[in-house]
């Protein structure tokens, strides 16, 4: 009873909440599609009809005369025109008998304004036969010629602000996607929406064989009308590449790396893992390895897509992958990897103490850097050789032919290469400690 006599009182003052649920429309069989605008229009709903012919827009009245309708154009509503005919009143609803489209309406009742504008769908039809590839080329998009029209469609808020309503034109493809982590590409299903139809319509290169599938618009599908179209296969034009570098990291204790750990290069020899993966489109690829940052000079030029290669020369070299399409219109340059080798050095200690099983200094090694070839003998004080090392990462513990030798002086003698050409000549005693064979 209460909520009755509420609404009997807003009635009886004239007193309405003005909503997009205010408008009540005859359009014949294709129901009007409403849609909020956004708040900068001024706008309080946005009407598509599919043609105004025999449309009427119906809004709540208490008397014939409380309803004022005035309509504009892209001027905006300052400059509305009041409608003074074609009017009815019927059943508590203000009627306009004949509706225009791609015009904005403004209610007035009781104080308070109910704006709207009204598009004419029949005028901007969305309507296609045929989606082609273009002749024109480009590595970044793909043109698509499109027999048909799906125009623009505007609206002008209460101000006479232009703004376009988005049609929401569908186009479905095939591409590829970047897999970083794994160094591969992975197909997919890649979706374009437009507000409308350009020409030539341009979308991102596709990276496969692939069809382009047109759809809409959004009003057609509301209405359970929507329109597909669907291209003869597009080969690939643009290319694209994943690639990465992983270095073989040696765990010897007595080799002294330079640099910070994470980025390539340190103590030569050093072993790096280059892997490339290539999309469809990709026909000539290589990789590249320089002295040059900028690739003036390339050294070394391979075509394998993954391989390994051990540098062995102090200083930075620098590589990169390239690929390109058959005719080398595209081309694609991958990251460039700066690899950098330090300085040689070589050390010797001249005493450890073998067999006391304290697990300090009980193995005798060198401490080097990039030494690229090296040859260690031992020898006892009566000549007699103990044991020859022939990569800076052995060590000797002490023992011959499996046993620990005595405490006491034994003698190296050491030749080796540096990754700077540096050659050495080393001869030292090694003193055997603290411990009793």
């Amino acid at each position: 009873m209460k909520r009755t006599l509420i609404i009997l009182l807003t009635t009886i003052f004239g007193i309405f909440v003005l909503s997009a649920s205010s408008l009540t429309w005859s359009a014949g069989e294709r129901k009007v599609i409403s849609i909020a605008p956004p708040a900068a229009t001024g706008l309080d709903e946005l009407c598509v009809i599919y043609s105004p012919q025999n449309a009427k827009v119906s809004f709540p009245a208490v008397s014939a005369g409380a309803v004022k309708w005035s309509r504009y154009s892209n001027l905006g509503g300052g400059y509305a025109e009041e409608i003074a005919s074609g009017i009815s009143f019927s059943s508590g609803l203000s009627t306009l008998e004949r509706v225009e489209g791609d015009m904005g309406y403004i209610v007035e009742t009781g104080g308070r304004q109910f704006c709207f504008w009204v598009v004419d769908y029949s005028k901007h039809p969305f309507n296609v036969s045929s989606v082609t590839e273009s002749a024109e080329k480009d590595c970044s998009l793909c043109m698509l010629d499109v027999d048909g029209v799906g125009e623009e469609m505007v609206y002008y808020g209460i101000n006479g602000r232009r703004f376009t309503l988005d049609r929401e034109i569908s186009l479905k493809y095939r591409s590829l996607v970047a897999d970083h982590e794994n160094i591969m590409f992975t197909e997919t299903e890649v979706e374009e929406s437009f507000p409308f139809l350009s020409h030539p319509l341009r979308t991102p290169a596709p990276l496969c064989p692939t069809e382009f599938e047109l759809s809409g618009d959004r009003f057609l599908r509301e209405w359970g009308e929507e329109l597909v179209v669907v291209s003869p296969v597009v080969q690939p034009y643009a290319v694209m590449a994943v690639t990465s570098a992983v270095q073989n990291v040696r765990d010897a204790d007595n080799e002294v790396k330079p640099g910070d750990g994470e980025t390539l290069g340190g103590s030569a020899p050093c072993e790096i893992t280059f892997d490339a993966a290539v999309t469809d489109g990709a026909v000539f690829r290589e990789w590249q390895i320089s002295q040059y940052e900028e690739f003036e000079d390339v050294d070394l030029r391979i075509s394998d897509l993954n391989f390994t290669h051990t540098f062995t020369d102090e200083g930075t070299t620098y590589v990169r992958f390239v690929c390109a399409n058959a005719d080398g219109t595209c081309e694609y340059y991958g990251d460039v990897y700066t690899i950098s080798i330090g300085e040689s050095s070589l050390r010797c200690p001249n005493a450890f103490s073998p067999g006391n099983a304290d697990g300090i200094n009980d193995i005798w090694k060198v401490s080097y850097s990039s030494i690229i070839s090296f040859e260690c003998h031992i020898f006892d004080r009566y000549g007699r050789k103990i044991i020859s090392l022939t990569d800076p990462s052995q060590g000797w513990d002490g023992k011959y032919k499996g046993k620990l030798v005595p405490t006491g002086a034994y003698y190296y003698v050491i030749k080796a290469k540096g990754a700077d050409g540096k050659n050495y000549d080393l001869a030292g005693d090694i003193n055997i400690l603290n411990y009793k064979p």
